[in-house]
């Protein structure tokens, strides 16, 4: 009986998921395109006021001040807001569609230490979860593994694709490292008390990180290969950057250290919850952060109430490369990216600043700053047009979308629900 449930189950699923299925794919841009007026918010800090934008072959060829009287197809941006696509790093997108049900959650393997898990292999380019993304602007990310110490390698996507192998920009990129904490708490339920405690297991845990990268670093092809060994020697060689999700600034500082000292080239910060409070350090070995959301509580009962919200002003003001990455956020949630950036306004960071938090910072900080992240000549034509303020979910419209200079579907599941019930009740 049970067996049959399952089937069934899994029956439901599988046709749920074909009735579902995403938007088609945009096709391949074929002539010039032209957007005239409107403001442009380059990425970069920078904004340009009435201005133009011209992209052909997918890449954009000129954009400035002014109208131009090149040939081409015209888009009207006036009184728009023209933003590049935002970037959502280090997420199991794709990876899982519905928590609950076992056979759509694909983040995880067996195994503590797997650099060489590819999680591309397991992207789902039609997830539902995908496609509710661009809407808001989100159009590129990071699909990262999770569980175990070493999860795996991750892949940078764009979001409009038939499969993994279109999605990809940038295949294996990076190695996520899930590093102990130097505290834990209590697991209440087999007698141990509540609340937390020194983890008397930290300096074995670290030591057996730092032991796993040396043997990596050590290994050299031979007659026995071993697959995970190889995987990671990308860390040392600079093509892969190696991933940290840390927290405390103990543990932030013997992670880099450790990190350092088995010659891992380029180390990134995922988390930071008290990263403030190390900048000189973070400075000094050239690590980034790609902190959490910034809709949430504090972490500890004597922290400030704001600290969530402010983190990010607080690493950016100091001089530290600083991202959003917004971790213990599901992957729905990942669609309000836009609106923790702009949380952050609220705490006196500058707006362009802001946005640079998921676009700019973001590219330079996962290395595909030379084609994405910013508006500028010669980059990818990944962008969108608006009819407000983009960090505003108030105002943040989405009329028109290009994903490497393709003009890609805004519709939705939700979208489909809105206009059938708004319908259904006489609203237009």
């Amino acid at each position: 009986m049970k067996i049959i449930y399952n089937i069934l189950t899994a029956f439901v699923f599988m046709a749920a998921t074909t009735l579902l299925a995403q938007q088609t794919p945009g096709d391949t841009q074929s002539e010039v395109l032209i957007v005239n007026g409107g403001t442009y918010h380059l990425g970069n800090g920078n904004v340009i006021n009435n201005g133009h934008l011209i992209f052909e072959d997918g890449k954009i060829t000129a954009i400035g001040e002014g109208s131009t009287r090149k040939a081409g197809k015209m888009i009207d941006g006036t009184g728009k807001h023209i933003y590049p696509g935002f970037i959502a790093p280090a997420k199991s997108l794709g990876l899982i569609e519905v928590n609950a049900v076992r056979a759509s959650d694909d983040e995880d393997e067996l195994g503590e230490y797997i650099p060489n898990i590819r999680s591309i292999i397991a992207y789902n380019a039609e997830s539902k979860v995908i496609e509710s993304l661009r809407p808001n602007g989100v159009l590129l990310g990071q699909i990262a593994p999770q569980g175990g110490r070493i999860s795996g390698s991750s892949t940078i996507v764009q979001f409009d694709a038939w499969n993994w192998e279109d999605a990809a920009i940038k295949m294996d990129d990076g190695i996520h490292l899930h590093w102990p904490g130097s505290f834990r708490r209590g697991r209440w339920w087999i007698g141990e008390p509540r609340g937390y405690s020194p983890n008397k297991d930290y300096a074995k845990q670290v030591s057996e990180i730092k032991n796993y990268m040396l043997s990596s670093k050590a290994y050299t092809n031979t007659a026995v290969a071993n697959e995970a060994y190889k995987a990671m020697q990308g860390l040392f060689n600079g093509d892969k950057k190696l991933y940290i999700y840390a927290d405390s600034e103990k543990e932030i500082i013997d992670a880099v250290t450790t990190a350092k000292e088995a010659g891992v080239s380029s180390v990134v910060i995922i988390g930071g919850y008290e990263a403030h409070k190390i900048t000189g350090f973070l400075k000094t070995n050239n690590v980034p952060v790609l902190v959490q959301h910034t809709h949430n509580l504090p972490s500890r009962a004597d922290d400030d109430y704001d600290m969530p919200y402010k983190l990010p002003k607080l690493l950016a003001d100091a001089g530290v490369l600083v991202g959003l990455q917004n971790a213990d956020a599901s992957n729905f949630q990942t669609r309000n990216l836009p609106f923790y950036a702009g949380q952050v306004v609220g705490q006196g960071m500058d707006k362009e600043t802001a946005l640079q938090l998921i676009t700019g910072n973001t590219a330079k900080i996962l290395g595909i700053d030379d084609m994405y992240g910013t508006l500028e000549v010669g980059k990818s034509a990944t962008f969108f047009v608006s009819e407000g303020d983009a960090l505003d979910m108030r105002t943040n419209v989405l009329t028109q979308a290009f994903i490497d200079g393709r003009a890609v579907s805004l519709e939705t599941h939700q979208t489909e629900l809105w206009k059938r019930y708004s319908g259904k009740y006489g609203q237009e």
